[in-house]
């Protein structure tokens, strides 16, 4: 029996009844699945992503999305076999699917790390420090993030549909914003299966998650300016969507990651003898095959030396007559189908364009020797390799994208010219520059990196850890300019902070301080009852301050602690040069002694609730201290967070130097853990 595609609305399974459509197998044209989003009310979805799912998402912390997250992809991680056995008939082999399915619950559980360590367990984040905005210092601003109170939609491309589903989402998640994911059409049978997990897992919030199988209708027409559209596909579609009324009347946020040309630049250095033309050869051969070239990252132009192009063309045809096309699920199959038979019709019509200003060197695209499968019910195509003579003078091996195992070889006679000829790509996801000459690499990478989202220089050195040309990464940026589409996923927080909105929030110091809750300079700083150290991490509250008594700092001091620590600089020990710097009025002590000093005056001997320091940000050295100058420390309470632990707490203190006249000398922030009370 057929599957027919399920669509996840309103809190629980939709199947359709009408307008379906058969997906068939890449491999050997059997109908797999079949799809309709007809009868859906995409109104209703869009309601309920915003009330109810949106305050359910709002009302948790950043780590306990996160904390969700991690559990999501684990339940999913312990039951991805299923979608590994469905993904095969999509034309993906083993390892295509790694990326896919792995590299998907990878993303998420990266997010989820990041959720943990990096944001605070609140609802909001302060973003950089507060500005004063007053003589006085009665008045200031501070920047906050809050999430947008709409919702995520998010239409992705056949080629990934978990990875490309689960890149999308986490970010949204743990910014707190529900999402509504569309996958397309021909590969949606292995995302509802991961959707379906996700939602048996019992762990997302009511209607943070919805899914749709089949065609958005008028989804689009009910979106707001607190709303997200993301895209990844074809730059057709994208500019559809990005001129579609609502989009544009309502400032819609809007991210497109597009299809680009990709480059693979060979550096003249780079000759037949050395790594790099080896390591440039197995990329390119392993960038066109992955996923028999179903990538939006993929190298699409290849650009040598002219002096190297006839040693590239033949290591290139080498290693891709080598490569075994079939059925995925056989062992030894490098390579399986493309995803449909109208995309291999797609791809066959664009390589005949591109065909007007190249040459076919290796393949046929109308032919395919594959193992197992059906070469004439599925989609499989050869490897294409091109040869573009004159690339200046070409203008489609610049613009026409086989969405495929296809590439184009271009020579190149200087570096100039190969910055120029990248360009011609306006604008792209990524390029790979292979070359170990330090002055090729600077030239190209700065000369091209305006037109990237991404750039990797791949040499003998850091091959052997490189992440590869098409891989990208949750802490990294996956976009780029132009026609890659204008946009950004991923970057770590970045990726959060997109659908999350900024404000400048103005007003006292006072009350900056309690809505953000951390102290802000210029806020009450009230005296603590008791030494802080002695008091645990719930009987701490921001801006209790302490005051500590006041040290003189000796010759003596200085010089027993440059022998003691062996750091007998000049600025320290001789008072001639030093006076010579006109930083110093003459030997000062050293910046760690103050800071030595400076916790010798505030810390508590006795074993307490504070645990650990383990860490100092933003130290500054602002004054010169000299001998017999006096220091005292000012310490205060500046902002708490919760750790995964139970057991203990982050606490970060603003500590604050001053000398005699009452001068800063020194600030920093503090990190300690301290003890929590047992639950």
């Amino acid at each position: 029996m057929t599957n027919i595609l399920k669509s996840y609305v309103l809190g629980h399974w939709v199947t359709p009844t009408t307008g379906l459509a058969d997906i068939a197998s890449a491999i050997d044209g059997r109908v797999v699945a079949r799809v309709s989003s007809a009868g859906l009310d995409f109104a209703a979805m869009v309601d309920y992503a915003r009330n109810t799912g949106g305050p359910a998402l709002r009302a948790l912390t950043f780590h306990e999305r996160a904390d969700i997250l991690k559990a999501v992809a684990s339940y999913v991680g312990e039951r991805k076999e299923r979608l590994y056995a469905l993904a095969a008939d999509t034309g993906a082999t083993k390892r295509d699917n790694m990326v896919d399915i792995d590299g998907g619950l990878g993303t998420v559980f990266a997010y989820a790390s990041r959720g943990r360590k990096e944001l605070p367990s609140e609802k909001f984040i302060v973003e950089g420090l507060a500005e004063s905005l007053s003589k006085t210092g009665n008045f200031a601003a501070i920047h906050i993030l809050t999430p947008l109170q709409g919702v995520a939609v998010q239409i992705n491309a056949f080629n990934f549909p978990c990875w490309g589903t689960l890149e999308k989402f986490a970010p949204a998640f743990l910014a707190g914003v529900p999402v509504i994911t569309k996958p397309a059409s021909a590969t949606a049978y292995v995302t509802e299966a991961l959707v379906d997990l996700m939602i048996e897992s019992g762990l997302l919030p009511p209607g943070s998650l919805q899914l749709i199988c089949g065609g958005t209708g008028d989804l689009l027409d009910h979106l707001t300016g607190q709303d997200v559209v993301g895209f990844t596909g074809s730059i057709e579609t994208s500019g559809k969507l990005r001129n579609h009324p609502a989009i544009s009347r309502n400032a819609v946020r809007f991210v497109a990651e597009r299809d680009s040309l990709n480059s693979a630049v060979l550096g003249p250095d780079a000759v037949a003898s050395t790594p790099e033309f080896e390591l440039f050869v197995r990329e390119v051969v392993q960038e066109m095959t992955v996923k028999a070239g179903q990538k939006c990252t993929a190298i699409r132009r290849i650009f040598v030396p002219r002096e190297q192009e006839a040693a590239i063309a033949e290591a290139l045809k080498a290693r891709l007559a080598t490569i075994k096309i079939g059925d995925p699920r056989i062992e030894g199959v490098r390579m399986g189908a493309l995803v449909s038979q109208a995309q291999r019709a797609s791809v066959r019509e664009t390589i005949a364009l591109i065909a007007t200003e190249a040459e076919i060197i290796f393949g046929d695209p109308m032919t395919a020797e594959v193992i197992g499968g059906d070469v004439a019910s599925g989609a499989f195509i050869q490897p294409i390799l091109l040869r573009c003579g004159r690339p200046l003078e070409a203008s489609v091996v610049h613009s026409a994208e086989a969405f495929g195992p296809v590439a184009t070889l271009m020579p190149y006679d200087s570096l100039d010219e190969v910055i120029t000829l990248v360009a011609k790509g306006e604008g792209s996801l990524v390029a790979s520059l292979f070359t170990y000459d330090p002055e090729v690499a600077d030239k190209v990478i700065f000369g091209i990196a305006s037109y990237h989202g991404r750039l990797l220089v791949i040499d003998r050195d850091s091959a052997s850890g490189s992440t590869g040309h098409g891989s990208p990464l949750p802490g990294l940026v996956h976009g780029g300019p132009g026609r890659a589409g204008g946009g950004e996923e991923l970057g770590g927080l970045r990726g959060v902070y997109h659908f999350m909105q900024r404000t400048a929030v103005q007003g006292g110091p006072g009350r900056l301080a309690a809505l953000t809750r951390q102290y802000v300079k210029g806020a009450p700083t009230p005296a603590t009852p008791t030494h802080p150290f002695t008091r645990g991490y719930e009987d701490l509250h921001p801006g209790e301050t302490i005051e500590t008594p006041s040290r003189v700092i000796s010759l003596e001091d200085i010089e027993h602690f440059a022998h003691f620590t062996g750091d007998t600089f000049y600025a320290h020990m001789d008072e001639a040069a030093a006076r010579a710097n006109p930083f110093f009025p003459g030997r000062v002590a050293h910046g760690y002694l103050i800071l030595s000093f400076a916790a010798g005056l505030f810390v508590d001997p006795a074993p307490g609730p504070l645990l650990a320091n383990y860490g100092l940000d933003n130290l500054r050295f602002l004054k010169p201290v000299s001998p017999g100058d006096t220091i005292r420390v000012r310490l205060t309470v500046k902002h708490k967070r919760a750790a995964r632990q139970p057991q203990y707490g982050e606490v970060r203190w603003d500590v604050e130097v001053f000398n005699q006249n009452d001068e800063t000398v020194a600030v920093y922030e503090l990190l300690t853990m301290s003890a929590r009370k047992p639950v």
